[in-house]
């Protein structure tokens, strides 16, 4: 016996068995995946009924046709207190708006699209390069793709004002094809939208299971509120492969303007100057001229007067030079704020709306969505820390709501504004092809923010578009532009702050050794005048070589480079070499920084003086005291109305001939149109001329229209 139990203590014991665990193929994978699992345990309950997508509206504006007639920034300036507590807001021209659409469609140019995966939006990955297109092509084709999302999850007998079939081919009125056709399934040329073969037995806001083919009779409308659904389901839970191309970010120089170029100087470029019109009174609204001339004109905003950026006479795409967006179904602007946390206006010239999304620019809720972003993407932005600068990831306002970020939402339709404030986040998507024009401008209330942003671009080392210091003198210099006390007062605060610093540094550097060599250096006086392409080209050869910052007032370099210089923050991160071997070059004397300030904050005291009721001296933003935001955000309602039962008409996407119908009248105000569309619509075909006459004929109607008119439907 005692045998047999040495026996079997010597027996092998069983192996134990182990689960399979197939091992990721590089680093980047596993820190996916870790990341993933982080994300599933924080976001452990999706909710499928969508409910969370009833997020409060963002406010919608009416202004009159006098409000319209003047400037465009002191309408947004005298609703901002209201409107900047939203992040976003809508502003719908009066009744008679009805700018020409001046993008030659017929043109063989091609542009570069972006590609986007929508089932990745939440990785933070970067967009590749799509196909060229010029812009004939590419509304044809994102027509095509929207059908056929249309004519695979929707019924097209449930769609009001459609027929089966929905391939809704109209001539305009050069007898060309103008519409869409449906895509060919047997054409290579044209792949599916939805690329993920098992999904086309699904709606995509659907939870079925995939393998069971399509209920029909639950089919709903193609409104904006499922495809809201569909847009959601895809990007949060990758439950289809979805790629779609993107036309962003096409240069108006290059592609033209959707607008007509002013003939008074009014654009930065491609506008004319005739000497016979520039000393003339103001165009009448709705007049040709006035289209050509009017401030709310994309192409003349950045200059219009009390604007800052009139005074950045270089050309910059997309900031004082408007960019044109190509959008199809489901085409994203990923969440962002805009460079130097400038103002921005959107205009949607014709085609489906646009879904947006917008936080508040207050620096709580701008941070607040910031940490949900890099408590999902933690290990992506350990490696991109700038990553919200890239304008590649787009998280759903479920998340932020959940991170404590307000959110609001609105929908532009064809024929409205969009201004988005300063520091604000905002994205948001196409509901099909459309086209729009965007631009950026600032009012004198923007200085701070501004500081921000150059605070956070140099803890970054991202260059800003233009030198925030040289912007900030050039204020100064142009004294006789500040109008009000409240603004004045951040000017001055902005001037201290960094006056200080500079000379505070500089006084650090030179008693630790640095050698102040400006007076043995024929340096070239900054210019204060305004900010054209020689500066800007000359800053550009100043950046700091450690934040990117422009060295406006002064710098450091070293015997050891030719042509490395730094800031007086970073110097000591620059080489290894003793201060001696140091020296300082400096473009601004103290004297000159002192007088600056001097003239400045008296000219501030005789704005104070002459200003009643004017606010304390604190520098904050010269907002409404009160921080509560109404429960109803104003206009909310009334646009709510207007939106209500509303059809996405895919039948009509290139734009008509000019003129469109008037906006705001009758005939655009039926179901399922939209509003470059309803220009098309065979009713509502009507010649130049006739158009013309019948403007003549009707000038007080057209003026009688006051608050509360809409546009289109």
């Amino acid at each position: 016996r005692g045998a047999m139990s040495f026996e079997r203590g010597k027996r092998r014991r069983r192996k134990p068995a182990h689960a399979y665990f197939a091992s990721p193929q590089s680093t980047e994978e596993e820190r996916l995946l870790q990341q993933a699992i982080k994300n599933s345990r924080r976001d452990r309950h999706l909710p499928k009924d969508g409910g969370w997508l009833l997020l409060p509206s963002g406010p919608v504006f009416y202004p009159t046709i006098d409000e319209f007639a003047g400037n465009p920034l002191h309408y947004i300036d005298k609703i901002r207190p209201i409107a900047e507590k939203y992040g976003i807001a809508k502003i719908v021209p009066p009744a008679g708006w009805n700018p020409p659409f001046c993008v030659d469609m017929k043109s063989k140019k091609e542009f570069q699209t972006k590609e986007q995966h929508l089932h990745r939006l939440q990785e933070g990955v970067s967009f590749g390069d799509g196909k060229d297109y010029n812009p004939s092509e590419y509304i044809k084709m994102a027509g095509e793709k929207a059908i056929e999302w249309r004519d695979m999850y929707y019924r097209t007998d449930v769609i009001s004002g459609q027929v089966d079939g929905g391939d809704g081919a109209k001539e305009n009125g050069d007898g060309d094809s103008a519409g869409p056709t449906p895509s060919d399934p047997t054409n290579g040329a044209s792949a599916s939208i939805a690329t993920d073969a098992a999904a086309a037995a699904l709606t995509p806001s659907s939870s079925a299971n995939p393998s069971q083919p399509v209920d029909y009779s639950e089919s709903k409308e193609f409104n904006t509120e499922n495809l809201e659904k569909d847009y959601w389901n895809i990007v949060e839970t990758q439950s289809q492969s979805v790629v779609v191309e993107y036309g962003n970010d096409v240069n108006a120089n290059d592609f033209g303007s959707g607008f007509p170029m002013s003939e008074r100087g009014r654009c930065l470029e491609g506008g004319t100057i005739d000497v016979d019109k520039v000393d003339l009174p103001e165009p009448k609204f709705g007049t040709e001229d006035y289209y050509k001339e009017t401030w709310w004109n994309l192409n003349n905003i950045p200059c219009a007067p009390d604007s800052i950026l009139r005074h950045v006479r270089v050309g910059i795409n997309g900031i004082n030079v408007p960019w044109m967006y190509y959008g199809s179904l489901f085409s994203t602007f990923c969440w962002h704020n805009e460079d130097n946390y400038l103002y921005s206006i959107n205009y949607h010239h014709w085609g489906a709306p646009k879904q947006w999304y917008g936080v508040p620019g207050s620096k709580k809720d701008a941070e607040g969505l910031e940490k949900v972003f890099k408590n999902y993407l933690s290990m992506k932005m350990r490696d991109v820390p700038d990553l919200l600068h890239h304008i590649t990831t787009m998280f759903s306002p479920r998340l932020l709501k959940q991170g404590g970020v307000p959110v609001y939402k609105l929908v532009q339709n064809p024929g409205e504004f969009v201004v988005t404030f300063p520091r604000a986040f905002h994205g948001g998507f196409s509901y099909g092809p459309n086209c729009g024009e965007a631009v950026n401008f600032a009012t004198h209330d923007w200085i701070h923010h501004g500081a921000d942003a150059n605070e956070r671009y140099r803890s970054f080392a991202r260059p800003a578009v233009f030198s925030h210091d040289r912007l900030t003198f050039t204020m100064a210099n142009h004294l006789q532009e500040q109008k009000a006390y409240n603004t004045c007062r951040l000017l001055v605060a902005e001037l201290e702050r960094v006056i200080d610093e500079e000379l505070r540094l500089r006084d650090k550097l030179l008693d630790a050794g640095v050698r102040d060599l400006s007076g043995e250096i024929n340096l070239p006086p900054n210019r204060l005048d305004q900010l054209d392409e020689e500066s800007a080209d000359y800053d550009d050869k100043r950046l700091c070589h450690a934040c990117k910052h422009v060295c406006f007032f002064s710098c450091v370099a070293c015997e050891c480079s030719q042509s490395k210089v730094s800031c007086l923050r970073h110097s000591h991160y620059m080489c290894r070499c003793p201060p001696e071997k140091k020296y300082m070059m400096i473009w601004a004397q103290k004297a000159e920084m002192d007088k600056t300030l001097k003239d400045v904050k008296e000219f501030n005291d005789k704005l104070k003086a002459t200003s009643p009721g004017t606010a304390s001296d604190g520098v904050a933003s010269p907002t409404s005291k009160s921080s509560t935001v109404p429960d109803i955000a104003p206009g909310a309602e009334e646009d709510a109305a207007r939106q209500k039962g509303k059809t996405i008409d895919l039948s009509c996407v290139f734009p008509p001939r000019y003129p469109l119908t008037a906006v705001g009248s009758k005939s655009n105000n039926r179901e399922g149109i939209s509003g470059g569309d309803a220009a098309m619509a065979p009713s509502d075909k009507i010649g130049l001329d006739d158009v013309k006459e019948a403007k003549r004929q009707k000038p007080n109607e057209e003026e009688a229209v006051g608050v509360g008119s809409t546009v289109l439907p």
